[in-house]
């Protein structure tokens, strides 16, 4: 089963996002902050990562650097999730790290695409 952990402070969201990607078969795995997504993604490995940006403890930039330069998540795709609408925060957001970035509130066939885009062929549920 692919594997999506979500990195997200907000309560409505996780939840949201969680429940529409279960239903669509995928297996979800939650974090509430940059620190505690990282340890997730460590303990877990899995094939994508869906990173708020805004996050208490550890901001989502930090946590995408700090994943992209640990060898074993390095590979992991991650999308950046913000509020932040500026042309500039996507780009601040690749150069975090992230493979692509989606604007909140989350127009889920959107997301969906993306995610389908950056998952190997062999793990995409479409």
């Amino acid at each position: 089963m692919t594997t999506i952990l979500i990195v997200e402070d907000n309560e409505m969201n996780r939840d949201m996002l969680s429940r529409r990607l279960a239903r669509r078969g995928y297996d979800v795995l939650l974090a509430v902050d940059g620190e505690t997504g990282i340890d997730m993604a460590r303990a877990n490995v899995p094939d994508l990562i869906l990173m708020d940006m805004s996050l208490p403890i550890m901001d989502g930039w930090e946590a995408t650097r700090r994943m992209k330069a640990d060898e074993k998540l390095l590979e992991i795709p991650i999308i950046a999730l913000t509020a932040h609408a500026m042309a500039t925060d996507r780009d601040d957001a690749l150069r975090a790290g992230c493979n692509d970035y989606d604007t909140k509130p989350i127009n889920l066939p959107r997301l969906l695409e993306k995610i389908e885009t950056l998952l190997p062929p062999q793990r995409r549920q479409s």
